[in-house]
Protein backbone atom coordinates (compact mmCIF):
# COMPACT_ATOMS: atom_id res chain seq x y z
CA UNK A 1 0.00 0.00 0.00
CA UNK A 2 2.91 2.32 0.72
CA UNK A 3 4.24 1.77 -2.80
CA UNK A 4 0.88 2.81 -4.27
CA UNK A 5 0.84 5.96 -2.13
CA UNK A 6 4.37 6.81 -3.28
CA UNK A 7 3.35 6.15 -6.88
CA UNK A 8 0.42 8.56 -6.71
CA UNK A 9 1.82 11.30 -4.46
CA UNK A 10 5.55 11.74 -5.05
CA UNK A 11 7.24 13.53 -7.89
CA UNK A 12 9.05 10.41 -9.13
CA UNK A 13 5.83 8.38 -8.87
CA UNK A 14 3.84 10.89 -10.86
CA UNK A 15 6.63 11.10 -13.44
CA UNK A 16 6.54 7.31 -13.76
CA UNK A 17 2.76 7.40 -14.17
CA UNK A 18 3.13 10.06 -16.85
CA UNK A 19 5.71 8.00 -18.74
CA UNK A 20 3.57 4.86 -18.56
CA UNK A 21 0.53 6.77 -19.84
CA UNK A 22 2.63 8.32 -22.62
CA UNK A 23 3.86 4.88 -23.71
CA UNK A 24 0.28 3.59 -23.96
CA UNK A 25 -0.88 6.66 -25.90
CA UNK A 26 2.06 6.49 -28.31
CA UNK A 27 1.54 2.75 -28.77
CA UNK A 28 -2.09 3.36 -29.68
CA UNK A 29 -1.15 6.16 -32.07
CA UNK A 30 1.54 4.12 -33.80
CA UNK A 31 -0.86 1.18 -34.14
CA UNK A 32 -3.54 3.43 -35.65
CA UNK A 33 -1.00 5.10 -37.99
CA UNK A 34 0.38 1.80 -39.27
CA UNK A 35 -3.10 0.30 -39.72
CA UNK A 36 -4.23 3.37 -41.68
CA UNK A 37 -1.23 3.34 -44.01
CA UNK A 38 -1.36 -0.41 -44.57
CA UNK A 39 -5.02 -0.08 -45.56
CA UNK A 40 -4.24 2.80 -47.95
CA UNK A 41 -1.33 0.93 -49.56
CA UNK A 42 -3.39 -2.25 -49.86
CA UNK A 43 -6.22 -0.34 -51.54
CA UNK A 44 -3.78 1.32 -53.95
CA UNK A 45 -2.19 -2.03 -54.79
CA UNK A 46 -5.58 -3.69 -55.32
CA UNK A 47 -6.55 -0.87 -57.68
CA UNK A 48 -3.38 -1.39 -59.70
CA UNK A 49 -4.02 -5.14 -59.84
CA UNK A 50 -7.59 -4.58 -61.08
CA UNK A 51 -6.25 -2.24 -63.77
CA UNK A 52 -3.64 -4.83 -64.78
CA UNK A 53 -0.65 -2.61 -64.06
CA UNK A 54 0.86 -4.57 -61.20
Amino acid sequence: MHALMDFLTTDYGLMSLGVIAFIFVMGGYIGWFVKKHVAEDTAAHDKLVREGRA
